[in-house]
């Protein structure tokens, strides 16, 4: 007996192959990961029995156990007729904690002592899986383990990530496990990756690699079969273009290239970029590259659309707050809608990993005195601020060192506020920016650098002449917010006398949220550390009667926009409108997937995905006349994009039926100024989401390029279903490279689609 349970014995996953040079073939992936003789993996792969934790009663121990390919975990199924694969995949892991680091582990697993649990965090939003093992060793080991696994796959070229993906896909494939595949199996294996070929045209490609001629493809012969497959026409010709007939680039000609992607071009790099990607030691030898190499190049971080710059933080970080756009969340807390959705710290943990600088916190009075957070009257769950500031400090700072701004919304009383502010100085310390920097009078904004590592508080702040306590029965004034589901909360707030509490109005320093009375009386009296807040419909009134003043306004002050109360579904509105104008802190739902999500993602691409983008400087002059309606003024120069999308490789099925093959398309959009936005698509390949080649070009002409974002969609042309949305990319035009390029394919939810990408062709030319 096991914690008062039955001990049960292992059940067996499926077979992954015969005794012999089967299970030989199939553990080559973890030898080319240089772990196959790792003891951590040797006993993920024998498999353990773990203890899934989900409520007090919901818990149940089930056999989990690494598959040979490297990249999945199966485990036993609570219901054998589920739908879902029992797979876990580990490139769709975030990370792994260890001990009661989760929300769900310090609710119900107190029965399990700590050093025996251990959290998955997925990307996206999927849930964790909390997991108990039997002994300390073995939860141990599968910490270890997977955090090996996780890092082998965060380095895989794009090369390994295909040779991986074929890898299972011949698996799925081979029906009886004989390690040999008829022609019915390759018929099947095709419509698994995609692709609907022709009967006559597969059966000649089967016939051409069954070497043995026995009517079934071995090993080698599968593998030459795959080789056919995986071909790239597109690169083979442009190799030739610039190898001529000795099918070779030289150093020169690799220059040459080079020259005409717009890279650096001498003879040195060239020959370094050889003795890096060429697989022929001869070819090396001589300083030659060839097709292999060649596309190993390409297929390679080096080959791209982000401008490898940007992998890094590689901006001026010495520039006030306002200067920069930054990522901020709305209702941080929710992981749904904001009506009955459950509230949870996993939540804001989510929001950092995505590079999150400013989330935000919906406080109310709670009971023993313990303040709590939730959106108010509704069926959201509750969890305590305690319990999220907790978190704050614990995962603030582990993607980016920059400073994070706690937003404020304060519906407690004096007491529970100052039980607030006793919570946040004792769990963050010295994180808390609780006086100005250098004890000089916060007059003026400091600089994301001068703050790294801080955690600031934006709230409603006492006046200088009211620091007597005996004065802190001010009612607060209204800070202009205008959610409609909050207007008759405001008003009864009003009438029963609000306060504040002097000891939270001493931890907000360089976010001093005060109402806006206009932008004439703003500029003329308003302080650098003095910010306000505004609905989307609020901001766009605001845009259309005085834009450029609004411009105006973010170049001094911080702005933050949020979205409208009344949507039931935590939707989400169009960020651009407001960066245009330089809002800064335009708060999303993060839990909300969409295209507005995407931009969003998008934008906070650059600089290394720190969550802090410089402005362009037509939006940081204090002097500015840039009119972002007309998109006309100093500062910008007019361009036009030309981007000629050529292929798209491995697309993802859409429909789990085997016959279900997508006719995808792809559209480019240009998001930006009113002016900039365009989108155009290429005509649909009909049955072929494994390698449909288009060639077609799609130009447009961007009068303010740096505050364009350009969206690449991938979409099947099937209008017989609703689900028609295959991947997408979005980047800031600044971050664009241009040559050829490969675009890495991200699902709804932000999560990579690999080995999923489009090729195309990208030329900016300034007009």
């Amino acid at each position: 007996m096991i914690c008062g349970r039955r001990k049960k014995t292992l059940p067996e996953p499926p077979q992954l192959g015969s005794q012999d040079g089967g299970a030989r073939r199939l553990v080559r992936p973890l030898r080319k990961m240089g772990l196959a003789d790792d003891e951590d993996i040797k006993v993920m792969l024998k498999g353990s029995l773990l203890w899934k934790i989900k409520s007090q009663r919901r818990q149940k121990e089930r056999l989990y156990r690494l598959q040979e390919d490297g990249l999945t975990v199966w485990f036993e199924r609570r219901f054998q007729r589920a739908r879902s694969k029992p797979i876990l995949s580990i490139p769709h892991m975030e990370s792994v904690r260890e001990g009661h680091q989760s929300e769900g582990l310090r609710k119900y697993g107190g029965s399990f002592p700590e050093r025996r649990c251990l959290t998955i965090v997925f990307r996206g939003r999927r849930k964790n899986l909390d997991l108990a093992a039997r002994s300390e060793e073995e939860a141990q080991r599968w910490v270890q383990g997977l955090r090996k696994l996780m890092e082998k796959v965060k380095a895989m070229s794009q090369q390994e990530k295909l040779d991986h993906w074929i890898h299972d896909i011949l698996h799925q494939a081979d029906k009886d496990k004989d390690e040999t595949m008829s022609f019915a199996e390759i018929k099947d294996m095709l419509k698994m990756i995609n692709i609907d070929m022709n009967d006559i045209y597969a059966r000649q490609l089967f016939k051409e690699c069954d070497k043995s001629s026995n009517g079934r493809l071995e090993e080698h012969e599968l593998e030459a079969f795959c080789r056919r497959l995986m071909r790239r026409p597109e690169l083979e010709e442009l190799f030739r273009r610039y190898s001529g007939e000795d099918r070779v680039l030289s150093a020169q000609e690799l220059a040459e290239f080079l020259r005409d992607q717009g890279e650096e071009a001498g003879l040195a790099h060239a020959k370094q970029i050889i003795q890096t990607y060429e697989l022929c030691e001869r070819a090396r030898q001589h300083d030659f590259l060839t097709l292999d190499g060649f596309t190993m190049y390409l297929l390679s971080a080096a080959g791209d659309i982000l401008a490898r710059e940007h992998t890094q933080v590689c901006q001026d970080m010495s520039q006030p707050l306002c200067h920069y756009f930054i990522s901020a969340s709305h209702n941080t807390y929710l992981t749904d809608s904001q009506i009955g959705g459950p509230s949870s710290t996993e939540a804001y943990i989510r929001a950092f990993t995505e590079g999150c600088r400013c989330v935000e916190l919906d406080c109310w009075e709670g009971p023993n005195g313990e303040p709590i957070i939730y959106h108010g009257h509704t069926l959201t769950s509750k969890i305590l601020f305690r319990d999220a500031i907790e978190s704050i400090r614990a995962y603030a700072f582990q993607h980016s060192a920059y400073p994070v701004i706690l937003s404020l919304e304060n519906h407690c009383g004096p007491e529970q506020q100052a039980t607030m502010a006793r919570h946040m100085r004792a769990i963050l310390g010295d994180m808390l920016l609780t006086q100005p920097l250098d004890g000089l009078s916060p007059t003026e904004l400091p600089s994301p650098e001068q703050l790294k590592g801080k955690i600031l508080v934006k709230g409603k702040k006492l006046p200088d002449l009211e620091c007597d306590p005996k004065n802190s029965s001010v009612l607060l004034e209204s800070n202009g917010e205008e959610e409609e589901e909050e207007e008759e909360e405001e008003r009864m707030l009003r009438r029963a006398g609000r306060r504040i509490s002097p000891e939270l109005s001493a931890l907000v320093v360089y976010c001093q949220a005060v109402p806006f009375r206009g932008l004439e009386e703003a500029l003329r009296s308003q302080l650098p550390c003095h910010m306000s807040s505004f609905s989307e419909r609020a901001a766009r009134t605001l845009i259309k009667e005085s834009g450029s003043g609004l411009v105006r306004y973010n170049a001094r002050h911080l702005s933050r926009i949020y979205p409208m109360g009344l949507k039931m579904n935590s939707s989400n509105y169009n960020p651009q409108e407001m960066w245009n104008v330089g809002c800064q802190l335009v708060a999303l739902n993060f839990q909300t997937p969409g295209w507005k999500m995407d931009l969003n993602r998008g934008r906070f691409l650059a600089n290394g995905r720190c969550g802090y983008v410089l402005k362009p400087s037509f939006l940081r002059s204090r002097q500015a006349s840039f009119d972002p309606e007309a998109g006309c003024g100093p500062g910008h120069r007019p361009t036009q994009l030309r981007v000629k999308v050529i292929t798209a490789q491995q697309l993802p099925k859409l429909n789990p039926k085997k016959s279900s093959i997508v006719d995808p398309f792809v559209r480019v959009e240009i998001h930006g100024v009113p002016a900039d936005c365009s989108q155009q698509q290429t005509e649909y390949k009909l049955n072929n989401g494994f390698n449909p080649r288009w060639e077609e070009t799609l130009s447009f002409q961007l009068q303010v390029p740096e505050l364009a974002l350009v969206r690449f969609v991938v979409e099947d042309y099937d209008t017989t279903s609703c689900n028609d949305f295959v991947g997408q990319f979005t980047l800031p035009f600044s971050c664009l490279r241009e040559g050829y390029r490969h675009v890495h394919l991200l699902s709804r939810d932000g999560a990579s689609l690999a080995p999923a990408t489009l090729f195309v062709h990208v030329q900016a030319t300034k007009l």
